[in-house]
């Protein structure tokens, strides 16, 4: 979990716009980060286990 002021500083806009930072909007993550879900890899992986994110299932072949 990131800290509470890095997640409040990552909402305010950027003086520039290559400053964006977007964080996962559970965890606060930075890294690993999906723009079609708003989530990061670890809170995505675990909503598609539980079957929370609308048409993601778990692939095997």
């Amino acid at each position: 979990m990131a800290k509470t002021s890095v997640v409040a500083r990552s909402k305010k806009t950027p003086k520039f716009s290559t400053r964006i930072v977007r964080r996962c909007f559970r965890c606060g993550r930075k890294r690993g980060y999906m723009r079609d879900f708003d989530l990061c890899r670890i809170c995505f992986r675990e909503f598609a286990n539980r079957g929370m994110v609308p048409g993601v299932k778990k692939s095997s072949w």
